[in-house]
Parts: C-alpha cells; sequence; structure tokens
C-alpha cells in the first residue's frame, strides 16, 4: 500500500512538472513556450541603428514606426549558402503574396543581417539577387555590437561563428507591429502563417476596417496550429546545433 502511494505521489509529481513547463501542457517545449508567451503579450523590441541598403542610416523603432505597416521580420547574413538561402526564398514567396492579394500598403517585410561585414553594397547586391521590391521589401545591417546582441536577444536568435568566416545559427519569420513590438514567431518554412498573423496584426491596427481579411488569416492561422507545434521539435533541434549538436540550421554548411 505505501508503494503504490509513493508511485502516486511520484506521478502527481511528475504531473505537476510537467504542466509547468509546458505552461498547463500547452505547449511541449521551452522554445514553443516562448512564442506562445510572444502571441499572448507583444514584447517591446530594443531600439538599433540600422544601416539600410540605401546606405541610409536609422533607428529601427522610428523607421519602423515611420512607416505603419506590419513587418515580417527574418535575420540573415549574405554570405549564407543554406538556411538564409531557404529564407530568401520563402521571403521571394511572401512578396509575390502580397502583392497578388494586394496587401504591401499594410504589410512589408525586412531582411535584418546579423554579421557586421554586411555593408549597404552587400546589402544591395544581395536585395538585387532576390529580386527585391524595394517598395515592399527592405534590407538592413546593425551598425552597434551592443545593440545588435540585445536585438538579436529579444527576437530569439541566436548566432555562432564558425569556420571560413561563417555564422551557425537558428531562424524564424517574425511578425512585429509598426509601433515595434515583436507580436508571433513562425517557423520560416510557415510563410503562410505568418503572413495571415501580419494580416490579423494589420487589422486589429485600423480598428477592424479589414474584418473579413482577419477573419481568413485567422482561419489560416488556424489550420497551421497542428503544423507550428509539430514543427517546435524541429525548431528545438536547430537551436540544439547551438549546444554542439551537428543538426544545424545555419550557413556553416
Amino acid at each position: 500500500m505505501k508503494l503504490v502511494a509513493a508511485l502516486l505521489l511520484v506521478c502527481l509529481l511528475g504531473l505537476s512538472a510537467i504542466y509547468a513547463q509546458t505552461d498547463g501542457f500547452e505547449v511541449v517545449t521551452s522554445e514553443s513556450a516562448r512564442r506562445l508567451a510572444v502571441e499572448r503579450h507583444p514584447r517591446p523590441l530594443p531600439d538599433a541603428p540600422v544601416v539600410l541598403e540605401s546606405g541610409a542610416r536609422a533607428s529601427l523603432l522610428s523607421w519602423l514606426r515611420s512607416d505603419g505597416r506590419v513587418a515580417i521580420v527574418d535575420f540573415v547574413y549574405t554570405r549564407c549558402i543554406s538556411i538564409c538561402a531557404a529564407l530568401g526564398s520563402e521571403f521571394q514567396q511572401l512578396q509575390a503574396e502580397v502583392l497578388r492579394r494586394g496587401l504591401s500598403d499594410r504589410v512589408r517585410l525586412l531582411s535584418i543581417s546579423f554579421d557586421p561585414a554586411d555593408t549597404a553594397d552587400e546589402l544591395t547586391r544581395y536585395a538585387q539577387s532576390l529580386h527585391a521590391d524595394p517598395q515592399l521589401w527592405r534590407f538592413a545591417g546593425l551598425a552597434d555590437a551592443a545593440q545588435r546582441r540585445e536585438l538579436l536577444d529579444t527576437f530569439g536568435i541566436v548566432v555562432v561563428p564558425a569556420p571560413l568566416g561563417q555564422f551557425v545559427h537558428n531562424a524564424a519569420l517574425h511578425v512585429v507591429t509598426a509601433d515595434g513590438r515583436l507580436a508571433r514567431v513562425v517557423d520560416y518554412d510557415a510563410p503562410d502563417e505568418a503572413l495571415a498573423a501580419a494580416v490579423a496584426q494589420a487589422a486589429r491596427n485600423t480598428g477592424g476596417n479589414a474584418a473579413g481579411t482577419h477573419a481568413a488569416g485567422t482561419h489560416a492561422a488556424g489550420t497551421h496550429a497542428a503544423g507550428t507545434h509539430a514543427a517546435a521539435a524541429h525548431a528545438v533541434g536547430k537551436m540544439a546545433v547551438l549546444a554542439g549538436a551537428p543538426r544545424s540550421g545555419g550557413g556553416a554548411r
């Protein structure tokens, strides 16, 4: 009887620990927990000086606020030949879809380089290679090392130097409000979900004038919900490389 009671106590303690670690069984990984926390409570971004591909310098927050559109943001570097190439392809699809649906007045794209070697000229060549529409898809570098680190930490991007001047890094698509808050984090291979979240956010920003679009975006997000949770382990796998595991989403290949 004592053994049974002890086993029950161990099970209860285990369930309690799992409940705490999964935010009431809603998530199963720390990355999923972080994403859920961001979705529930959008995270203010720290300001940082950026250098645009045009050579202009700006405050990131001022630049976001002056535009008024919701931004889908990714982090890359121009010499990357693996995951950044995948991100570029996803953003090309997003660009085409935004234009096709006439959403360019509400949603835009921003690729931020974390590589100090990426000058404005490098970013310009990179943008041209991806056929980026400068009215919709912009590129920026981070000028200050300390603020670069703070911004990457806020977005949950971890970057580790690798041989031959490359980097190993994780990746995601980030929905950022016009007032500079991180509102959603989506797997990098789910551009439809990211766009749905951005459109929904834009609808909220306009007081519901785009209620129909919001509803469509909510439906699309629901369609991807199962895939998002299933992909959580995939995202954690990418992060595992930062702890020494060889499974990488980075550019050191």
